[in-house]
């Protein structure tokens, strides 16, 4: 019987957390953050509760399956991007899991496109403007005032941009009294 492999966990104590516990992926990692008074046993508990939490979102945001990943492209390009219906078209979209500093990539020769796994844990709203900004890439390559206007079409462009400007700036800081598991 195969071993289910867990990925690597940093838990990362808090004197100021008291009783919240909160977990989100970091690259490859797992982060879980548990107030600074819990045991060994509470900690270890918890640890396995989050992977399950975690593990139960990537299912609900539909991560493991890069085909229905393309459809939602596909979908969103119809909304948003009427008017390019081959230019904004993938042949490809997939979850990928070496973008530990981008969100989405895209390859606009071959029309494929590519999601960090770490956008599978957010809200869908929030996947929804990576797929369309990397999409707009498909019709105007740079960042330029036509690409911006196409992007901007999806009313929570703002929203999402913000959103993923907070959960940068917080994977760069570490809390005092963190450590490696």
């Amino acid at each position: 019987m195969a071993r289910k492999v867990s990925p690597p966990v940093d838990v990362r104590r808090s004197t100021r957390r008291r009783r919240t516990v909160s977990a989100y992926r970091d690259g490859e990692r797992v982060v879980v953050l548990i107030p600074d008074q819990f045991s060994s046993a509470e900690e270890a508990e918890w640890v396995d509760r989050m992977l399950g939490r975690l593990s139960a979102r990537d299912k609900r945001a539909g991560k493991g399956g890069d085909s229905a990943l393309r459809a939602r492209a596909v979908r969103l390009a119809g909304r948003y991007y009427p008017e390019y219906p081959v230019a904004a078209a993938p042949t490809s979209v997939r979850w990928v899991d070496n973008q530990n500093s981008r969100w989405g990539s895209c390859t606009p020769d071959d029309r494929t496109i590519r999601l960090s796994t770490r956008l599978a844990t957010m809200p869908g709203w929030v996947i929804d403007y990576v797929l369309l900004h990397e999409l707009a890439h498909l019709v105007v390559p740079r960042h330029g005032k036509e690409f911006w206007s196409l992007v901007e079409r999806y009313p929570k462009t703002e929203r999402a941009r913000g959103y993923l400007e907070g959960i940068a700036d917080a994977s760069m800081s570490t809390p005092r009294g963190s450590r490696p598991r």
